[in-house]
């Protein structure tokens, strides 16, 4: 068995076996990337150029569709091109690469997401204080700290997943060189262990957040069902429904992935659950957070209006 000083590559997970449902898959794939693509342009597009957006939620949600883009175009296009050339290789470089960039990104996107959260709990439970809470230096203070964090996440997890002697084989039952299938590569049951107490600290974390975000939101929504005018009432659930609705995508089928017992590993189910958390959150984020909000949706239908001036000629 090869030892992880001999590994110059890993074999991804075939979506197919037949040529026919390669292409087809590879079909499918490059639909997904576009649409991710074009929704999370549009939203930082919208948000960059129209100054009544420039506000702190918008100035979030600006780095969500930035974190977005990073993190499908991380997973994606080696699976299209695999599909595409029928191959499953993928360098030992490109796999420690790929595996430092998406944790990064989805380690940022969530804090960035929990801040969102903070930031509705501000706005709405507290109105009078948000201008001070809220205010420009704090916003770019809370975005820095989270790409940090972010950053620290990512390459403490990657130079300890790949320190571990891999000996089992080169084969990573995954689309994409994810953690989880990475340590089933590891030569002993204690360097296996080692990493998946990481793991699972992290995931402690990842709970703790979660377990501050419910807690906001319990405040939000007691706050909202208070409010007298059902106008009011309207406005803030538009604003903080989308936001649940893709914070619990996310957290529950990072923890499932993680969690979930050894009786329910399968390839097709692990492949199933990497799935929902790695491409679907970037795909569907811009049409949730553009179906309920009619801020955005108007900045993103003037991007689309010709100038009164250029309709002259």
């Amino acid at each position: 068995m090869p030892n992880s000083s001999s590994i110059s590559q890993f074999l991804l997970l075939a979506l197919a076996d037949t040529r026919q449902l390669q292409l087809l898959h590879f079909w499918l794939l490059l639909g997904i990337y576009l649409a991710a693509l074009l929704g999370n342009g549009l939203i930082s597009t919208a948000v960059a150029c129209h100054h009544r957006l420039h506000t702190p939620m918008y100035f979030f949600l600006l780095n969500l569709a930035l974190l977005d883009l990073g993190c499908i175009s991380t997973t994606l296009p080696k699976a299209m091109a695999n599909a595409l050339w029928d191959t499953r290789h993928i360098s030992y470089a490109g796999c420690v690469a790929q595996t430092f960039l998406f944790l990064f990104l989805i380690s940022t996107e969530y804090c960035i997401l929990t801040i969102m959260s903070y930031d509705r709990y501000v706005a709405i439970c507290k109105p009078l204080h948000y201008g001070t809470l809220m205010d420009s230096r704090a916003c770019a203070t809370m975005a820095a700290a989270a790409w940090g964090t972010g950053l620290l996440h990512a390459l403490l997890h990657t130079a300890s997943t790949f320190s571990i002697p891999l000996c089992q084989h080169n084969a990573i039952d995954q689309f994409f060189c994810e953690v989880a299938q990475i340590l089933k590569l590891s030569c002993s049951e204690s360097d296996y262990l080692r990493e998946t107490v990481n793991v699972y600290f992290s995931l402690c974390l990842i709970f703790g957040c979660f377990i501050f975000i419910v807690v906001s939101y319990v405040q939000i929504f007691r706050a909202v069902l208070k409010m007298p005018s059902g106008q009011e009432r309207h406005k803030a659930f538009s604003t903080c429904l989308p936001h649940l609705a893709v914070l619990s995508l996310l957290v529950s089928t990072l923890l499932f992935a993680y969690l979930k017992p050894h009786c329910l590993s399968s390839p097709s189910l692990d492949l199933v659950v990497s799935f929902l958390y790695s491409v679907v959150p970037p795909t569907v984020n811009p049409f949730i957070y553009a179906v309920r909000n009619q801020k955005l949706r108007d900045a993103l239908r003037k991007l689309w209006e010709i100038p009164s001036y250029s309709r002259k000629y």
